[in-house]
């Protein structure tokens, strides 16, 4: 019997297929593909395009202005949307493409799905070679799409129409298996977008996805759950995995039944209120003291859905070198870290089974009690740190504090690099779940006003609150008028150091003398500083420099009842911060004349001898 057929372009049908897949998302349907973002170039606008164009709202499409920042943008959604809904992001072939590279990285360190189409060179090669083609010598089928394969989790060239039958799904299933989610990366031949080929209808059928709870091993329960028995100081690590997972709950009800205390990862931050008796704060080198000191002394790790990044881990300073680590994760490749006990499985439905079976244990309420006195000294040491005081020019800690307590439970607040990264893992405390997003995986400078965006978009309440420094905003900021134009309103607060003053930071802690980091210490004809205020308003925002947390506090107040994208720009000291940080592993010059840098060479040996090895 033969199949009934339609004929389209494999751009059309491609197009087609993104608009029939939907999600099952807690009972309801949702569009997997919320929309696209795209800049056209001859690479993909007169086929992709004309196909885009013809979707209409059942795959809405955004203009970005730089490849790399819309691309952002579909991160920061599919983060929002805790990996429910994807968005793409579509370019041109050559620069165009190559700028989406830094964002699929992004992506794929976070865990987060991305579907991208970048425009490529002409499969047949007649008009080789083609404006923006990079020709290598000894391999004609490379092009610089090629470069997204270390960023990608699944990579494929479209070079004849009916590839895509097989193609597609497969990307589909790649960025909705937890075990795999990440950016998917499809390159489309200019001529291959253009050619007419009979699809099946069948492949266009609406078709609703689930993602899936993959159980665990009972063999590998029965272990963790032998484990934990024994355990005397147990500490759980929540990670970005709960939040995916949707297991908040299970994992604050487990906790809270056995009495084992909670921190957080940069990831997982917001997976309980701040002021939770089980909580610590979060964990590594931007963490509290009070998680990590619970860290030093623990004798069993409980880490859930984290992939243990050195930021997390001290660079394997903060566990004791004794301690058992126990790691729940759908990611075979994460659950093994470190010596690990691996629990491979869905976070919500592992624990449940080790809930289970872990009978009438629960730790000692002394271990808990220790816990809670050390997390009320952190917490008096970030009040010192954000209360006002006399100072001319106020700290990153005061600004977070002010802009913190102005929030509403429904609110969330974006960063990613930078200064204002720490202060906001120290001293943010979170009044609604996951009102929190840094992206830390890659720590990309851009991300914020990019993710703001996106971040604006797919939340349905509350403000969006993008907090960064003058060096990221300088460096991509462009979605201001992206999140202007499209009517998705953030508030953004630009915290004015000088230039990248943590960098200037880790670069004098360890010895050097400060050099082109500060503008001050940068080789210019005179420093001077951007009018953020001003350069916002030119794309169309409103916008108020303050001078004062006063003002800061008024210009909120201002900010809130906007309906369009504010800037708020305050100046801030760049040699202020909120102790409490782990030890991190950087390179330290083993041989200089610096008596400065030798000194620190020392003290970075010493304190190599802390790590824990593993693999």
């Amino acid at each position: 019997m033969a199949q009934t057929t339609v004929r389209l372009t494999m751009a059309q049908a491609l197009v087609r297929y993104l608009c029939s897949q939907f999600i099952d998302d807690d009972g309801v349907e949702r569009p997997l593909f919320a929309g696209c973002f795209a800049i056209f170039g001859h690479g993909n606008v007169t086929c992709l395009g004309e196909a885009l164009e013809a979707a209409g709202e059942a795959l809405p499409t955004w203009r970005g202005q730089n490849e790399q920042s819309m691309t952002m943008a579909a991160i920061a959604y599919a983060k929002a949307k805790r990996r429910r809904q994807i968005m793409v992001a579509a370019s041109s072939i050559g620069p165009g493409a190559t700028n989406m590279i830094t964002a699929a990285a992004a992506a794929h360190s976070n865990r987060l799905p991305l579907l991208l189409l970048a425009g490529d060179v002409f499969a047949g090669r007649r008009p080789d070679p083609v404006l923006q083609q990079v020709e290598n010598f000894g391999d004609p089928t490379l092009t610089v799409n090629d470069g997204f394969k270390p960023v990608s989790r699944y990579w494929d060239r479209i070079t004849h129409p009916g590839q895509i039958l097989n193609s597609l799904p497969q990307a589909v299933a790649t960025m909705l298996d937890p075990a795999t989610c990440g950016p998917a990366f499809i390159g489309l031949c200019q001529d291959t977008q253009e050619l007419a080929f009979d699809y099946p209808e069948a492949f266009f059928v609406r078709t609703v996805h689930r993602i899936a709870r993959p159980r665990p091993d009972r063999a590998a329960v029965a272990d963790a759950v032998a484990a934990l028995s024994a355990a005397k100081r147990p500490l759980i690590i929540a990670g970005g995995g709960v939040r995916y997972s949707l297991a908040e709950a299970e994992v604050m009800d487990f906790a809270r039944r056995r009495g084992i205390p909670v921190t957080e990862t940069i990831a997982g931050k917001g997976t309980m209120i701040h002021g939770d008796p089980l909580g610590l704060g979060l964990i590594g080198v931007l963490g509290s003291s009070s998680a990590n000191g619970m860290a030093g002394d623990a004798d069993l790790v409980l880490a859930i859905g984290t992939r243990l990044q050195d930021f997390i881990t001290g660079s394997w300073t903060v566990f004791s070198p004794e301690a058992q680590i126990v790691a729940i994760n759908t990611a075979r490749f994460d659950a093994v870290k470190h010596r690990a006990l691996p629990v491979v499985g869905d976070a919500r439905e592992t624990l449940i089974e080790i809930d289970a079976a872990l009978g009438g244990w629960a730790a000692d309420p002394s271990w808990l009690e220790q816990g809670r006195q050390l997390t009320a000294e952190w917490d008096a040491l970030v009040d010192r740190h954000q209360a006002a005081d006399n100072s001319l020019v106020p700290s990153y800690a005061q600004v977070v504090g002010v802009v913190n307590r102005l929030s509403q439970p429904e609110d969330m607040v974006l960063t990613s690099a930078g200064g204002i990264v720490g202060e906001l893992t120290k001293g943010w405390r979170c009044k609604g779940i996951y009102g929190f997003d840094c992206e830390m995986g890659s720590s990309t400078m851009g991300y914020e006003l990019a993710g703001g965006w996106g971040a604006a978009m797919a939340r349905e309440d509350g403000e969006v609150f993008v907090m960064l420094g003058d060096g990221s905003y300088m460096m991509m900021n462009s979605d201001i008028y992206s999140a202007v134009l499209a009517g998705h309103k953030m508030t953004v607060i630009v915290c004015d150091n000088g230039g990248y003053a943590v960098i200037n930071r880790l670069q004098t802690g360890k010895g050097n003398k400060p050099f082109n980091n500060l503008i001050a210490d940068c080789r210019v004809k005179e420093p001077f500083a951007v009018d953020f205020a001003a350069h916002a308003a030119a794309m169309g925002a409103a916008s108020r420099t303050v001078e004062s947390l006063i003002e800061l506090e008024d210009a909120l107040t201002w900010a809130r009842e906007q309906t369009r994208t504010t800037v708020i720009s305050i100046k801030v000291a760049p040699d202020k911060w909120v102790p409490g940080d782990a030890w991190w592993d950087v390179g330290v010059p083993e041989v200089s004349e610096r008596a400065e840098i030798r000194a620190a060479r020392g003290e970075h040996a010493e304190a190599r001898k802390r790590q824990r090895y593993g693999v």
